[in-house]
């Protein structure tokens, strides 16, 4: 069961592929045109181009502020002119890339503890798009493209973890991941594996989440899994795990591991706001 402190946190974490619906989703999160949206492009080999691109995208989505945040070193992500900034923010918003250079920036750093602190109390909605996503898991899916569900199929890391117990990975569909899912589920059987299409989030408030956006959002559970057997390499034995599909339109509670359908009406279930 989560803390009160915990429940306040908001994350808006997308499969990557962002469409406006969902952008402009994470501007109102952030309070529409009283936002201060703060946006970090570490993940990304040119920051500047994503930076330019986010900034421009959530000023015409009217945010009220909106400034980029580079942190290209381990030194910039414990500068204390850091804290000033995020402490101002509403909203922060990390882009795609590469997930691990934002856990190896990042991790244990100034910039860390802060974002902690303030996502978790609820000062700061925090989102993030394809490796901003795949960050904010507990164990980080860093890699992997086997054909099937072995040993080999998936590398993992160190995440965040913005939302424990929960591992994401992102462009869902797009790249075919399923197989990715299930063998890193395999190896760490006590997290929820949550795979997220482009163009679609989740929403994690307290302890559940909704799904919003033009695709289906894939949960693995291998909680109740009668016989699960991962050897050194090769082909993994994966027995009575569950398999959730759901679109924008349902919610699932973590704790209980369960789904539910909201009562959207069906043709507004595919927009993200």
């Amino acid at each position: 069961m989560l803390t009160d402190t915990a429940r306040r946190a908001r994350l808006l974490i997308i499969g990557g592929a962002a469409g406006t619906g969902l952008l402009r989703r994470f501007v109102d999160l952030a309070g529409g045109p009283a936002a201060t949206v703060v946006v970090i492009a570490t993940a990304s080999t040119t920051p500047d181009v994503l930076e330019a691109e986010h900034v421009r995208a959530f000023r015409d989505l009217g945010a009220g502020a909106v400034r980029a945040l580079r942190l290209a070193t381990r030194p910039d992500a414990n500068d204390p002119a850091v804290t000033a900034v995020l402490e101002s923010a509403t909203g922060v918003y990390f882009t795609g890339g590469d997930q691990s250079r934002i856990a190896a920036v990042l991790g244990g750093t100034r910039t860390d503890s802060l974002l902690q602190s303030l996502v978790a109390t609820g000062r700061v909605v925090l989102g993030g798009t394809s490796a901003g996503a795949a960050m904010m898991s507990s164990t980080m899916i860093v890699g992997g493209d086997g054909p099937g569900v072995t040993t080999d199929s998936v590398r993992t890391g160190p995440g965040l973890e913005f939302l424990p117990g929960v591992l994401i990975d992102m462009h869902f569909a797009e790249r075919g991941r399923l197989n990715r899912l299930l063998s890193a589920v395999a190896h760490y059987p006590h997290e929820l594996g949550v795979g997220i299409d482009e163009d679609t989030a989740i929403l994690a408030e307290g302890d559940a989440f909704e799904v919003l956006g033009s695709g289906s959002v894939t949960v693995v559970d291998a909680g109740g899994a009668t016989d699960i057997r991962v050897p050194e390499s090769g082909a993994i034995a994966l027995s009575g795990a569950c398999i959730h599909v759901l679109p924008a339109g349902c919610r699932f509670e973590l704790s209980g591991r369960r789904p539910s359908i909201l009562d959207a009406p069906a043709g507004e279930r595919g927009r993200a706001a």
